[in-house]
């Protein structure tokens, strides 16, 4: 079984009984790796983009919630379980999760405990990430970000990292937009 087979298989395991929602959304992001990540990478950092975005909503999982925070939730997680550092870094970091943790006050827990590779990857992934509504479906990143900050309320932390995070977003974004030549 390929790495991105068993973390579709994780994932579905994860989410599937009890966040299916969250399944479905991860089974676009995932998908939309693996098309973007053919295109525009090798192989090997096509499969490493998929693989990582198949994992990186399991955090909000019951078996794997522990803090509320789900990249690191997720990230740790998945290390218990010996995946890949980068696979694991990947997700502790998605979408500029540092502004997030910076909230929460757990900032230098994440940094200490999962690198950041900060690479073509790593946007790829925001982008495939913050390109995916809740059901699934595609949208523009602003939809997506003004999607996300309704259904948390204006004084949620996800909103205001959101609010941070923005222009790092739309340049990640923007990065993986012009690599794809649209």
């Amino acid at each position: 079984m390929s790495a991105f087979e068993t973390a579709r298989t994780t994932a579905e395991e994860l989410l599937a009984p009890t966040l299916p929602r969250r399944w479905r959304r991860a089974q676009a992001v995932g998908a939309k790796a693996a098309l973007i990540g053919a295109e525009i990478f090798s192989r090997d950092e096509g499969g490493v983009l998929a693989t990582a975005a198949m994992l990186i909503d399991i955090g909000h999982a019951p078996a794997a919630a522990e803090t509320g925070f789900s990249q690191l939730d997720g990230a740790r997680w998945l290390r218990a379980r010996d995946w890949d550092e980068r696979i694991t870094g990947l997700v502790a970091h998605c979408s500029f999760a540092i502004v997030e943790a910076e909230l929460r006050g757990c900032r230098e827990e994440l940094e200490a405990e999962f690198p950041d590779e900060d690479s073509a990857v790593t946007q790829a992934l925001c982008y495939c990430d913050m390109t995916t509504g809740p059901d699934g479906e595609s949208l523009n990143v602003e939809s997506r970000i003004a999607e996300a900050a309704t259904r948390y309320g204006p004084n949620h932390v996800v909103t205001k990292f959101l609010e941070r995070a923005h222009p790092a977003i739309l340049e990640a974004v923007g990065q993986t937009e012009r690599a794809l030549a649209f």
